[in-house]
């Protein structure tokens, strides 16, 4: 695969992103390619056209397999495999959010119940404000499960549409339980 300019510089940025989203370069460097191919790449043409090491690739895609960002492909009278990612750019954003919230919220979740069912430690303080931490999470994690359950062309009306609830909020202060009275 020959990369174009702008290929290689979204690639670049991957890889620079990979680290503050926590996963190494090469891994955001695969994904970025895979992201931007037209058709299914095998490990070797990823290999090649990122420069990379064979292992480098075969680990990446493996970590990308195990987050459920990229599919695995045959190819006719071809016994390698081939790679590529959804096509719907909503399934991939619903995948990383589910797979970020079942490796980072999710134990967060559980580890702030199991503070709470210890009961008082002699600390209300800090018992207040886990409790406080663990039903912002739950409401979060409800809304989540409610966003995931709904079909992506009402979730792209409700997106649009959040801007100017968000207004009708401002202009309704009985509504807005953050809104300051004046």
């Amino acid at each position: 695969m020959k990369l174009t300019s702008l290929h290689r510089e979204f690639i670049l940025h991957f890889g620079e992103m990979g680290s503050r989203w926590g996963i190494n370069r090469t891994v955001g460097q695969i994904y970025a390619l895979l992201f931007l191919s037209e058709g299914p790449l095998n490990a070797e043409q990823i290999t090649d056209a990122l420069g990379v090491s064979r292992s480098n690739t075969s680990m990446g895609l493996k970590e990308l397999q195990s987050w459920s960002l990229v599919r695995l492909r045959h190819i006719e009278g071809d016994r390698r495999d081939y790679f590529t990612t959804p096509d719907d750019l909503w399934e991939i954003t619903r995948t990383l959010v589910a797979e970020r919230r079942k490796r980072e919220i999710d134990p967060t979740l559980t580890k702030l119940r199991e503070l709470e069912m210890q009961g008082e430690t002699g600390d209300p303080y800090a018992e207040a404000r886990i409790a406080e931490l663990r039903e912002m999470i739950e409401m979060m994690t409800q809304f989540h499960d409610e966003m995931s359950r709904m079909e992506t062309e009402r979730l792209v009306q409700l997106m649009t549409l959040g801007r100017k609830l968000g207004g009708l909020l401002d202009k309704t202060p009985r509504l807005n339980p953050f809104r300051k009275a004046t």
